[in-house]
């Protein structure tokens, strides 16, 4: 049974995949889950998951890189759930290329949806925090941080996110608001699944040839994800910011 006390949540990116894992996992909780997604039909469906199951939660279809939507949407949350105190910027996109075949599209597309949405969620978020005087933002990393190859895009707004994460832990400690990140190595997601399809692959046969690279022999589920958003979020982690937690079945930075 949940101990913490009760709080409202937002997931960015919480349609599918890691954001719908940690949607839910935070629902069982007890905590009330905003479900923020592009994907506004699949957001609907994940809240509606949880309600039915027991939970409270909002599906909202938002760009979390237009500002005037990020503050309709977080007013909308505080409204129908409650000032959200708990933030996970787990939105993403992937542009993958080699440096030399990237387009200005796809290195400004992936910052804008890590970075800028991060921010732009983060700022409006964060004001609820600081009014509750308790916070917890975790923000959505990657092993591609410390570099990856045709992932110059993603790589830098990764490690980005982590330099955002610990600046936030800096300004925003003293206001009893904690900030990590999580920074996963390969997870079965439908991400994982397009860039296994780009490259002529089956998900099962990438997640086979990645899981040789693992010290623990397999890649990782979106639940392994949620459960160190979900102890990040907790109560217990008061003392736990600005760190960054490679989740990635062996060791990493």
């Amino acid at each position: 049974m949940p101990t913490d006390q009760p709080r409202t949540a937002i997931v960015t990116g919480g349609a599918r995949g890691i954001g719908a894992a940690t949607a839910r996992r935070l629902a069982a909780d007890g905590h009330a889950v905003a479900v923020l997604d592009l994907l506004a039909e699949q957001a609907a469906e994940t809240a509606e998951a949880i309600t039915t199951g027991g939970g409270r939660a909002v599906g909202v279809g938002v760009d979390v890189t237009d500002a005037d939507a990020v503050t309709a949407a977080v007013a909308r949350v505080t409204d129908e759930l409650g000032a959200p105190t708990i933030l996970v910027n787990n939105a993403g996109i992937l542009r993958d290329n080699l440096l030399f075949k990237m387009t200005e599209d796809d290195w400004d597309d992936v910052l804008r949806v890590h970075l800028r949405g991060a921010f732009l969620v983060t700022r409006a978020v964060q004001k609820h925090m600081v009014d509750a005087g308790w916070g917890r933002v975790v923000n959505l990393s990657s092993t591609s941080a410390l570099g990856n190859r045709g992932q110059a895009n993603y790589s830098a707004a990764k490690a980005g996110m982590q330099g955002f994460t610990k600046t936030l832990a800096i300004e925003l400690g003293k206001f009893g608001v904690t900030a990590n990140a999580i920074a996963p190595g390969v997870i079965a997601t439908d991400m994982i699944a397009a860039t296994a399809e780009r490259i002529g692959m089956t998900p099962e046969e990438f997640h086979a040839a990645a899981a040789k690279d693992v010290p623990v022999g397999r890649v990782g589920q979106p639940e392994d994800i949620a459960a160190a958003a979900a102890f990040f979020c907790s109560e217990e982690a008061s003392f736990v910011s600005g760190q960054v937690l490679y989740v990635a079945g062996g060791p990493k930075a």
